[in-house]
């Protein structure tokens, strides 16, 4: 008889330990770019799309606010970003790369296929993988609204 709650048969586990040992293989490649993993996310949100509202970003990664402002913060802080206020709506906040920030964006190119060779998976295995996780977390998502 198979035990339905062995550790070693829980998606969650399986999903948390891929987690972190993505985020731990990151780790070394974005030191290099003064990088944090959470910070490189909204890097990758403004690089794939400069002008970013603080709301828009925060649904793109899933986070809330309290959570981005310090990530934010951050990041400005070390000259990557700059936080502009709209001028038709003050209370809205958008999010812009300096030029520091775009030109990281070249620096950072190879991480990807960096990652992706250190899994020793092929460009299709990852690329099934990826797409079975976003249906798992889009999922999971419907599953726990109320």
């Amino acid at each position: 008889m198979t035990d339905e709650l062995a550790l070693d048969r829980q998606v969650c586990f399986a999903l948390y330990s891929a987690s972190r040992a993505a985020t731990a293989a990151y780790r070394p490649l974005l030191e290099d770019l003064g990088l944090t993993y959470p910070q490189y996310l909204v890097m990758l949100t403004l690089w794939e799309r400069d002008g970013r509202g603080v709301r828009e970003i925060c649904t793109e990664l899933g986070l809330d606010t309290g959570t981005l402002s310090p990530l934010l913060k951050r990041l400005e802080g070390i000259g990557l970003i700059e936080r502009r206020r709209l001028s038709t709506d003050e209370r809205r906040v958008e999010i812009h790369l300096t030029a520091t920030g775009r030109t990281l964006r070249d620096r950072a190119q190879d991480i990807p296929r960096r990652l992706a060779d250190s899994t020793g998976m092929s460009e299709p295995e990852l690329a099934a993988l990826r797409e079975a996780l976003v249906r798992v977390t889009r999922a999971l998502q419907l599953s726990t609204r109320p």
